[in-house]
């Protein structure tokens, strides 16, 4: 596991639009993509840039479930504001927010297995979830229907106009399924991820905290601020000065 620190945003972000682009220039071919607040500085970087993803695939980590494709909080409105309005691809796949359960994550996990991750971005919840695979989710959990923590609840309703609004559930691809990612990079900028990714980084790899698991994958990159750093030891981490960071 990298892990790189920056005073903060938008150095991280600038670091992920290296990431990206790189695996984009050689030869990459499908893009696992997170939606939220973490993401999008990244996002405005790729959509400013010339970086073409017209022959690509992405692939979302995950939708809630009710809500249609155009409604304002649901992640397909999301990507298509913030990416692909600006930079289409061959094909974008999303779970379908108002489809049959069943055959939603059915259809999903074929997608996934029909393009093999190169890349795959994440979030980090502040209880160490990734993507909505809550606490206690399988380590070998396919594309499957979560009902939200309280906790992620709470943190999501910034984004809604009350927590009411919040939906309770969602279609979300599987551990098992971030895991065959070639490669994976996890952005987490705000103070309050930090005992997460304390515990993520030096703890027990246990299904309690989700991102644990990312232990044993073979090619993750951490991209944290000095602050969401703060609880990780400094010989474990490469801190990266602004004049590094170049796009």
């Amino acid at each position: 596991m990298k892990i790189l620190v920056t005073e903060g945003n938008p150095q991280g972000s600038k670091l992920a639009y290296q990431i990206i682009r790189d695996v984009n220039d050689n030869g990459g071919k499908v893009f696992g993509f997170a939606t939220g607040i973490a993401p999008e500085e990244t996002y405005r970087l790729l959509r400013e840039s010339d970086v073409d993803f017209s022959d690509k695939i992405s692939v979302n980590l995950d939708e809630y479930i009710g809500l249609a494709d155009d409604h304002v909080q649901s992640y397909h409105y999301f990507m298509n504001k913030h990416l692909f309005n600006a930079k289409p691809f061959k094909k974008s796949y999303l779970p379908d927010g108002l489809g049959d359960p069943e055959k939603v994550t059915k259809d999903y996990d074929k997608i996934l297995e029909e393009n093999p991750i190169d890349l795959q971005i994440l979030g980090l919840g502040n209880d160490g979830h990734i993507a909505f695979n809550e606490p206690g989710t399988p380590f070998d959990s396919k594309t499957h229907v979560s009902y939200l923590d309280e906790s992620t609840i709470e943190f999501n309703s910034q984004l809604f106009d009350s927590k009411d609004e919040v939906p309770r559930s969602a279609f979300t691809m599987g551990i098992s399924s971030i895991m065959s990612a070639k490669k994976i990079i996890l952005l987490a900028f705000y103070e309050s991820k930090a005992q997460a990714i304390h515990d993520m980084v030096l703890g027990p790899i246990t299904e309690d905290l989700p991102a644990s698991i990312l232990q044993k994958h073979p090619d993750t990159t951490l991209i944290l601020s000095r602050k969401s750093a703060k609880l990780l030891p400094d010989d474990m981490v490469t801190f990266v000065s602004d004049d590094e960071i170049e796009i």
